[in-house]
Formats: structure tokens, sequence, C-alpha cells
């Protein structure tokens, strides 16, 4: 079929790769004079309607995901009875051919393409979408080393009234399915955790986990037998990544992360820590042995022995404790009261504890995700409220923005208020106002673009209640770890 021409625009080039039902080529789009990639049905397989609906149905799901780590859908339609798929053209590799040739992975590379695919899945998941068979052949890497997913050919509608898998049927890979999917059970984000678990376990170890000599025999594994322990296998690699891999692949999905958002913070968290460990100090982190247990009662010492080395021990453990603060310090970059923290010989902030309230969306529906609003002020990085996913830029949907709320309990001049994110890139000010249901009209900080960790100088008069006011997203939504403040 190369050099043939499809629908008068597409003119097949090379042969990409091919599966049990279709075959994919690199094409040049004659119109727009650019190569795209372009799925066609086996012929075998044309005049089967169910076949023939499942092909379409990718192509109408793929069409609704529009993020960076997904491969994008251009055109679908039939050509002399040949249906096809229009995809954008990825000029890379895929993740299988990168671990065969390279093995086992560097732990922080195995986590950023973890991280990128989880991204993508978890955006096709908000929007009704379970993949149903994630490997590393669906994953494909562009020029810059970025991942994106592809083939959603099995891909099925998150709705139980509107396609769930029905019952007794078995679709998937076996080296990367699921146990539920294993045995012809219903399939929902899960089974997509379980997937990609699988996936970031041969990134670490270069080999799956589970080997048969047939599809039966592979399957049964991931039903019945242990996850095997990745660092038996690698020991370089950190316990709190491990623990990732054996949670993703739970053999009962209520023991998985409870969504693939929940598994992207564990990935972030521990990108985190690698790169602690990547710093010239080794990320200023202090392991503390434990105290040493007390000796058992003797005898009064005979007069004229040495003094008793407690005296040298507290001063150590004092010292340790005072060298566990400075590098609390300097790795959170908080003040610390009573250490200085604000100018030479200034008394240091005091923090005033920020519970975030509900979201602030009065140019919208009024809800977005208000249920996780307080996620941003729990402490912990692992939770966060987003944003809703947007397809389209806020001032394309004729709305201003979103924001979260946040209720420093009482009315006070704050001096500062501290957000930390894991999707910078975003625009956003603090506005203030007198009540949590809004409105909120005083700009209190002006706008600016959101880094990892961002402070908000505060200007203005004393409020209780303030909104993180989002007014431009860099992607499709964004998302905050923690929010903080500091009274003047």
């Amino acid at each position: 079929m190369v050099g043939e021409v499809i629908a008068d625009r597409y003119e097949l080039e090379e042969l990409v790769g091919s599966g049990g039902m279709s075959s994919v080529y690199r094409a040049r789009d004659t119109l727009l004079e650019r190569n795209v990639a372009l799925k066609i049905l086996h012929d075998t397989y044309g005049g089967d309607d169910e076949s023939v609906e499942r092909f379409r149905r990718e192509a109408r799901a793929v069409a609704q995901l529009s993020h960076p780590n997904i491969v994008t859908v251009i055109d679908r339609g039939e050509d002399a009875g040949r249906q096809f798929i229009v995809f954008e053209y990825v000029a890379g590799e895929n993740l299988k051919d990168v671990i065969r040739r390279e093995g086992p992975l560097p732990v922080r590379r195995a986590l950023e393409l973890t991280l990128q695919v989880a991204e993508g899945l978890s955006f096709a998941h908000h929007q009704g979408l379970v993949h149903r068979d994630v490997k590393p052949q669906n994953v494909l890497m562009n020029g810059d080393g970025s991942a994106k997913v592809t083939d959603f050919g099995i891909a099925r509608s998150l709705d139980v009234e509107h396609g769930m898998t029905q019952t007794g049927t078995v679709l998937g890979t076996s080296n990367y399915i699921a146990p539920e999917q294993a045995s012809g059970e219903p399939v929902d984000a899960h089974t997509d955790v379980y997937s990609l678990g699988v996936v970031l376990f041969e990134m670490l170890t270069g080999d799956v986990p589970y080997e048969g000599e047939n599809f039966v025999a592979v399957a049964m594994q991931h039903l019945h037998e242990p996850v095997p322990d990745v660092r038996a296998r690698r020991p370089d690699v950190p316990p709190r990544v491990a623990a990732a891999v054996e949670r993703a692949m739970a053999k009962e999905p209520r023991d998985r992360f409870a969504s693939m958002d929940e598994l992207a913070a564990a990935l972030r968290a521990c990108l985190a820590e690698e790169r602690a460990g990547d710093a010239p100090d080794g990320g200023a982190t202090m392991v503390v042995p434990p105290p040493p247990r007390p000796a058992a009662r003797s005898a009064a010492p005979p007069r004229g022995r040495r003094r008793s080395a407690w005296p040298a021990l507290l001063l150590v453990a004092g010292l340790l404790a005072l060298a566990g603060l400075a590098a609390f310090v300097l790795l959170s970059g908080q003040d610390v009261p009573g250490t200085g923290g604000g100018a030479e010989g200034a008394p240091a902030a005091a923090a005033v504890q920020l519970a975030g309230t509900r979201a602030w969306d009065p140019h919208g529906d009024d809800v977005e995700h208000d249920d996780l609003a307080p996620q941003a002020t729990d402490g912990n990085m692992d939770t966060f409220w987003r944003t809703e996913s947007y397809r389209a830029s806020f001032e394309a949907l004729g709305k201003p923005g979103v924001g979260l709320v946040l209720d420093a309990g009482e009315t006070v001049e704050l001096e500062r208020i501290v957000v930390s994110t894991s999707t910078p890139g975003f625009t956003a000010e603090i506005q203030a106002g007198d009540s949590a249901e809004g409105p909120f009209e005083r700009v209190v900080s002006p706008s600016q673009t959101a880094a990892a960790t961002t402070e908000f100088p505060i200007e203005g008069e004393a409020a209780r209640y303030y909104v993180l006011w989002i007014t431009e997203l860099e992607g499709p939504r964004a998302e905050i770890r923690n929010v903080t403040a500091r009274r003047r």
C-alpha cells in the first residue's frame, strides 16, 4: 500500500507498525504539506460491524482528548470501504524500544516518563475514558524525549450506562493486564493504574514482572502471584519508589491508588526525593540514629572512674537537633520563630493557618472540585486541590478565571501567601473579601506567573477571606499542593 493515496489527500510513505486489527503508516498530508500517522483497519475486519464500530469509537474517544501527553486525532474517514484515522505524527520510537535498547532506565528518568503518562491518562479519565491497554508499545517518545499515550483502540467509557466492559470479555495485553481485566470483570480507572505500575516496574528492572508461555499463563500470575519486589531485582531503587510500584500493582483495585491523580502525586513526591538526592549536598538530608537504649542499672562505680558519658551524649543530641532545624530551614525556605528569619535583628513573622474552604467559580457553574479545597492547606504535598481540565483558554471560554477560597480564621493583616504547585506556569493573583461566598473585589497581590513555589506579597487592609484567583492556565488545569501564610 506504500505509495497509495487515501481519500485523495494522504500519501502512504512507510509502514511503521502493524497489529491484529490495523496497520499504521507514516503518510504525507498533501493538502497541508505535513507528515501524519494514518491508522487503517485491516480489510478482514471491514465487514465486521463490531470491529468497525470499535475503530470509529477510538476516533471519537481520542478526538475529545487534547493533552500534551496524548497523541492528537486529526481526522477520520472511509475510503473505498477502508476505515482510517489520522493522528499527529510523532517522529520517535516507542517506550518498549527504549527499554529493549537501554535496559533498566535511571530511576529519575523512569519516574519522569511514568508521570507524563499518568498525567495523560488522568486527563482521559477526567473526560470519562479508561484506556485498558496501557503498555510501553503504546507510549511514543517525541524528539525531546517526552512521552505521548496512543492507541485508545479498546478504550471504553467510565460511565456504567454507556459502555462499561461487559463481564466475561477479556481485552488487553497479558504482560500488563490488571487482575480484574484478566478475569473479565468490569474495569475502571484503577485498571490503568495497575498497568502503568507494571510499565514502571519494567522501566526500573528491564523486565516485566510475570512471564509465561502464553496469554493465560501470564494472566493467571497477574491474578494470583504476589507482586515481585522491585528492590530484589534492583537494590538501588529507593524504598518510596518500590512502595509506589507495589501499591499501584495491588491485586484488589481498592488497595491501589484511588485515582491516576493520586498515583501522579506519589510519583511527584518520589521525583522530589530523587532531585533532592542529586543536590550537591545530597539534599541536606540528615539521618539521625535512634537514641540508645538505656543501659541496665548497675552498682555505683568506684571512686576515681571517669564521669558519665550522658552529658556528652545530650550535647551531641542537641547539636543534631539544631542541625536538623537548620536543614529544615534551608530545604523549606520557611522562617522559624526565634531564628531571625526576617530582616536582620527583626522577629520572624508568625504563621497563619489557612483553610481551603471551597472553589470560586462565579463565571461558570460555581463548582470547581470544592471537595478538594481542604487538601490545598492540609500540609501534605501528596494531596491537592485542582481546577477542572480545560480544552481551551479562559479567554476563549469568555471566563476571567477560577479560584480557591482561603479562610484565615479571623480578620488578619497578612504579609505574604506562599503557593506550592505541581503545575507551574499558570498566572494568578490574590484577592480579598469579607465572606467565603464572595465577592472578592480587592486585589491585594498583583498578578504573577507561578513557579513550583511562589510568594505573593500582600498589600492592603486586613481581611479574613482570600482567594487565589487563577486567570490563565499553562496546561489543561492547575494543581495547588500547599498554601501557607504569614501575618505582618
